[in-house]
C-alpha cells in the first residue's frame, strides 16, 4: 500500500447523512486493587450480580479483572455516558476500600502466578468451561500476561451507507456480501495504520518490575521498582505484552470472509506439540485445558482488530460470521487512558471513528504475508521507539520518517472529520483531529510521554497508578446515578444472579462428560 493510495478525497456521493446510522459500544477492562495497591484477591463484588449472566458487568481473565460493556449507542457521547454509569456502579459496589487500577499494565503482582485468582463463573457446566479456558491460558502463557487490561471500541456503519455505495459502484452483490467485503477492507487498512493508534493512544511506556519476574526483557531500569524504554509508546502491544509466539505462524488472512473463517477454524482444530505436552487432564483426570490445539476457542486468537457478529445461544463466533456476515468491527489496540476516570476520552472515541471511516473508504488491496511481516516489524519499532523523532518506518515505497507518515495521514482525514461533525452538528471530530495533529508534531504531548513523566515524578509506576486510582475513585463516588438508574442496575444484578442459578439447575451431565462432548 503506497502512502498516496490513502490520500484520495472522499467519494463525491458520501454525505453526513450516510453516516447517521453508525453505532458504537465500548468494552473496558480494569483490575480491582486493594488499598495497599496489590491486585485484589477478593471475590467479584456480590452487588454487581453474576459475572456469567450480567449483560454489562463481567470479568475477563482473572477474578479481579473487571470488564464493563456498554450497549451500542448512536453517538460517542452516549457510549461514554453509559461507560461512566457502569464505573459509578462499580465504584459504589467495591468493598474494603478497593480501587480500580487505571493503567493497562498491572502492578504489584505476586511472584507466584498461582496467586492470581482465575475468574470463577459458578457451578454450571458453561461457567466451569469459561474458567477451564482461563486455566488453559494460564498454563500456556502464564497468568501474569492475562492481567493486562485494554479497551475495545466496537463500531458499525449504517446500511444506508453501504446501499448508496453499491448504487455508486453499480455493485450487484447482496448487501451482506458487500458489507463483508468493505468491512474486511477496513480491517486490512487498519492493520496498515495501527501504528497511529500505538503512537497516539499508547500509555504503557513503563512496567512494574513484578511483571517481568522470570521473563527475558530489553527494558531499562527507571529505579528499583519500575522498568521502561525512553521512547516507548505501548509496551502492552509489544513482545512483552499481550502476544504469544505460537500464533506468529498462524496465516489468518482478511482478504475475504471465507478465507478468514477457514483460517480461524483450522487453528482451532490443529494440535500443537507444546500444548499437547502440557496434557489436557491432570494425573487425577481433572481437565486443565479445553484441548491441546493452537487455539482452545476462537477468542484465544490475539489480533488488534476483529470482524464480529452477535452470537446466538450455542453459536461460536465463526459460525455467526458464516451465517449472518460481519455486523461490526472490534478495535482492540487501545491502551487505557489513565488520566480519564473511565479509561477513555471523547477525543479518543471521535478519532477512532475518523480512522475507521478513513480505513473504510480508501483503497485496500489484499493483505499478504510479506506485508503483514512489514507491518509487524514497524509495529515493534513504534512500540519501543515511537516517540523518537528520528524514527523511520518501512513502507512499500521505501523508508519514511515516522512523524511525516503520521502527519500525512492525519491531514488527509480532515474532510472525514467535517463529515462526521455534520452528523451531530458540533466540532468534536475536528477538535479530536486537531489534538492528534498536535501530538504528531510534538511527541511530548502524547499519553506515553505524560505517563513516563508522571511515573518519574511519583517515583514508580505503582505510586503513580495508585495516586490516579484514588483520584478517580473520589470523583466517581461523588457522582450519583439518580434513583431510577440505581434501581435499574440493582434489579439487573439480581436478575443475573437468578439466571445463573437457573443455569446451574439445568445441567444433567457431569462437568467431565460435558468437556468430553465439547472436545
Amino acid at each position: 500500500m503506497t502512502i498516496s493510495a490513502f490520500h484520495a478525497p472522499p467519494p463525491q456521493w458520501l454525505t453526513s447523512e450516510h453516516l447517521t446510522g453508525m453505532l458504537r459500544g465500548i468494552e473496558k477492562e480494569g483490575l480491582r486493587m486493594n488499598p495497599q495497591g496489590y491486585i485484589a484477591s477478593s471475590p467479584h463484588p456480590h452487588a454487581l450480580g453474576s459475572k456469567l449472566t450480567h449483560p454489562f458487568i463481567t470479568t475477563d481473565y482473572a477474578e479481579s479483572l473487571l470488564e464493563l460493556i456498554t450497549q451500542p449507542q448512536d453517538s460517542p457521547k452516549k457510549a461514554l455516558s453509559m461507560l461512566r454509569d457502569l464505573h459509578i456502579v462499580v465504584q459504589q459496589s467495591l468493598q474494603n476500600d478497593e480501587l480500580f487500577w487505571p493503567l493497562s499494565m498491572p502492578c504489584m503482582l505476586s511472584d507466584n502466578d498461582d496467586e492470581i485468582v482465575l475468574a470463577d463463573y459458578g457451578t454450571s457446566n458453561i461457567g466451569k468451561l469459561k474458567t477451564l479456558y482461563r486455566h488453559g491460558l494460564g498454563i500456556r502463557y502464564g497468568r501474569r500476561m492475562q492481567t493486562i487490561a485494554g479497551l475495545h471500541y466496537n463500531l458499525s456503519f449504517g446500511d444506508e451507507l453501504f446501499k448508496q455505495w453499491q448504487v455508486a459502484q453499480k455493485n450487484q452483490q447482496s448487501l451482506t456480501e458487500f458489507k463483508n467485503d468493505k468491512y474486511l477492507a477496513l480491517i486490512r487498512n487498519f492493520k496498515r495504520l495501527s501504528g497511529l493508534v500505538l503512537y497516539l493512544f499508547g500509555a504503557s511506556p513503563s512496567v512494574c518490575k513484578c511483571f517481568l519476574t522470570r521473563r527475558k526483557h530489553h527494558l531499562q531500569a527507571l529505579n528499583d521498582s519500575t522498568y521502561y524504554l525512553p521512547n516507548a509508546t505501548s509496551l502492552r502491544m509489544g513482545k512483552l505484552g499481550y502476544q504469544n509466539s505460537v500464533q506468529d505462524d498462524l496465516d489468518i488472512r482478511y482478504n475475504n470472509l471465507f478465507e478468514y473463517i477457514q483460517g480461524l477454524r483450522q487453528a482451532i482444530h490443529t494440535p500443537n506439540a507444546s500444548f499437547k505436552a502440557l496434557g489436557v487432564d491432570n494425573k487425577n483426570g481433572t481437565p486443565i485445558q479445553i484441548n491441546d490445539h493452537v487455539l482452545q476457542i476462537e477468542n484465544e486468537y490475539y489480533s488488534p482488530i476483529r470482524p464480529k457478529q452477535v452470537t446466538k445461544s450455542g453459536e461460536n463466533p465463526s459460525d455467526a460470521l458464516a451465517n449472518r456476515g460481519i455486523a461490526y468491527i472490534e478495535f482492540r489496540a487501545i491502551d487505557l487512558d489513565p488520566y480519564s476516570d473511565i479509561g477513555i476520552r471523547l477525543s479518543t472515541a471521535c478519532f477512532m471513528e475518523i480512522l475507521a471511516l478513513y480505513c473504510l473508504i480508501n483503497e485496500s488491496p489484499e493483505l499478504l504475508p510479506a506485508e503483514e511481516q512489514l507491518i509487524s516489524q514497524n509495529q515493534e519499532k513504534i512500540v519501543n521507539q515511537g516517540r523518537d523523532v528520528a524514527l523511520t518506518i518501512q513502507t512499500n515505497t521505501g523508508k519514511m520518517q515516522f512523524g511525516d507518515w503520521i502527519s500525512s495521514h492525519l491531514t488527509a482525514m480532515l474532510p472525514l472529520a467535517r463529515l462526521l461533525d455534520g452528523v451531530y452538528g458540533n466540532n468534536d471530530y475536528r477538535n479530536a483531529l486537531t489534538l492528534m495533529l498536535g501530538k504528531a508534531q510534538n511527541p511530548n504531548f502524547t499519553l506515553s510521554a505524560q505517563v513516563l513523566h508522571d511515573t518519574e515524578h511519583y517515583g514508580s509506576a505503582w505510586k503513580f497508578g495508585k495516586a490516579l486510582a484514588k483520584q478517580h475513585a473520589k470523583l466517581l463516588r461523588s457522582q450519583s446515578l439518580g434513583c431510577e438508574k440505581t434501581d435499574y442496575y440493582q434489579q439487573l444484578a439480581k436478575k443475573s444472579q437468578h439466571q445463573q442459578t437457573e443455569l446451574e439447575q439445568q445441567d444433567t451431565l457431569s462437568f467431565y462428560e460435558f468437556v468430553q462432548q465439547y472436545r
